[in-house]
């Protein structure tokens, strides 16, 4: 059983209370932008085991009365086609997904603002979409000189252009798909036109990283380093909150490179600035929720780990920046983590070395590392996933689970009618058959059973895995890392 260290519901309730404190702060009227995701913040369930990926969600329930939510989307990545990477859907697909899963939750979903907008054919595509969705829209636009020309951006030519969203909740909660959506320049643009309305308003934002009161260097803070990576996102020591109070806590460049600019903003817009610092701003209260530190450090380390291996497989296809690459590098000597903490990476290497073709490992949650290998009929993937069942269920690592009578037509199948060239099954493949063979075989049934105690544990692969292996570990809840190599020298892989 996975190790808790972090108190969920303590989460909730502390960070609830701490929102109605500020909704009151600004007089009944708070523009809260969402750092990071809203739903399914998989890389904080990551690193504070025992944060539950909904958590957010969870915590506005407490506040469906009161909230509404308001979704922004840049129109250039629309244009780009951008992907959110946890989840492989574009980002314009991944909004419609939100909004299905707040009216879920009872969650008031108010509109959705494209950013950047000037006239992009696929934003003007998304936007009739929503429209005929019946999702309401509204477009804001590019400001010359942002974000240091103030006077421009304090102004009709500036904010003044923008759509004003109407909001009715004395709550508006501002989120999106992914980062550099618009999120902040959308809650300001809104402050600009609640004031010119002469109505009272205020602006904070919800942030889980950098959690400002755990030092610099703890690893939950070096994990949302590499997270964040391709942003060229630092974590440092607020200037501004030393200065005015006296205490050293923690935030990162971008807040604090942007600060004097937004301090200015808001005194143009509300007179004066509210905050003293980027700290003072943010409403974050993980770092009072964590019970166990060294059981989040070493999750934090495991997830540095797991990003290094992430930028490399990004390398080898061409996606990722040779310095995203070097900057992991230097946080994994920061942090002091070498592939040695995971022990399925010497193990799958192990496994390849003896068996001369591609392997696997994982970590079970009692310490045991399982290996699978490729045969003729499984893939690494699928054969790891058989061993680990077997391994949960205490049953004789020799047994069959799916009798080669099941396998050999399904690989014959792929072949000679799918048109496949490898007649190896995947691991959504292999589940199927063993969900079959579970209807005659009793020791399948009880594998099969076992699925759940998959959940959050970690698994390396010797080669890159097919996105269908990947996403379908990723489905079981597990952690996966593989080595930046391809099973065939090949141009083309899909």
């Amino acid at each position: 059983m996975q190790k808790i260290g972090f108190d969920n519901q303590k989460y909730i309730e502390t960070q609830s209370s701490r929102i109605r404190e500020r909704i009151g702060q600004f007089g009944g009227k708070l523009y809260l932008e969402f750092g990071g995701k809203l739903f399914d913040d998989y890389h904080a369930s990551r690193v504070l085991p025992g944060f539950a990926p909904d958590s957010k969600i969870r915590m506005l329930q407490q506040l469906r009365d009161d909230a509404e939510i308001v979704v922004t989307i840049c129109a250039g990545d629309i244009e780009r086609n951008k992907v959110r990477g946890d989840l492989g859907i574009p980002y314009e697909e991944d909004v419609l997904r939100l909004i299905d899963v707040f009216r879920g939750m009872d969650l008031y979903v108010g509109s959705v603002v494209v950013t950047q907008y000037s006239g992009q054919p696929a934003a003007d595509a998304f936007l009739k979409r929503l429209d005929a969705l019946g999702v309401r829209t509204f477009r804001h636009y590019p400001i010359a000189g942002y974000p240091h020309n103030v006077e421009r951006i304090v102004s009709e030519e500036g904010y003044g252009r923008n759509d004003y969203i109407e909001t009715s909740r004395p709550l508006v909660v501002v989120t999106a798909p992914g980062p550099g959506s618009g999120k902040m320049a959308t809650c300001l643009s809104q402050l600009y036109h609640e004031n010119r309305r002469g109505k009272t308003a205020g602006y904070a934002k919800f942030e889980t990283f950098p959690v400002w009161d755990l030092p610099l260097k703890h690893p939950v803070n070096l994990a949302y380093e590499a997270a964040t990576a391709d942003l060229n996102d630092v974590n440092m020591i607020d200037p501004f909150h030393l200065e005015a109070y006296g205490v050293t806590t923690v935030n990162y460049n971008r807040d604090v490179e942007v600060f004097p600019v937004l301090r200015t903003i808001f005194e143009s817009i509300l007179g004066q600035c509210p905050y003293k610092s980027p700290t003072d701003m943010g409403v974050n209260m993980v770092g009072s929720c964590i019970v166990d530190d060294e059981v989040c450090r070493d999750a934090s380390h495991m997830e540095i780990l797991r990003r290094y291996y992430t930028a490399l497989n990004g390398r080898l296809r061409g996606t990722v920046d040779k310095d995203v690459v070097y900057k992991l590098e230097l946080l994994m000597k920061r942090a002091e983590v070498t592939a040695a903490i995971f022990p399925a990476v010497a193990a799958s290497l192990k496994k390849e070395e003896t068996t001369g073709a591609p392997a696997g490992a994982m970590v079970l949650p009692d310490g045991r590392v399982i290996t699978g290998k490729t045969s003729s009929l499984l893939g690494a993937s699928a054969a790891l996933l058989l061993n680990a069942l077997k391994a949960l269920g205490g049953i004789d690592e020799e047994l069959d689970l799916i009798s080669n009578q099941v396998l050999e037509p399904i690989c014959r199948l792929k072949t000679e009618s799918l048109g496949h060239k490898n007649p190896r099954l995947h691991s959504d493949e292999v589940l199927i058959a063993l969900c079959v063979s579970a209807l005659t075989n009793p020791i399948a049934a009880l594998a099969q059973r076992q699925l759940p105690g998959l959940k959050g544990c970690g698994a390396h692969f010797t080669v890159v895995l097919s996105d269908v292996d990947e996403k379908l570990y990723r489905r079981l809840g597990m952690h996966v890392s593989c080595e930046a190599k391809y099973e065939r020298q090949r141009l083309y892989y899909k």
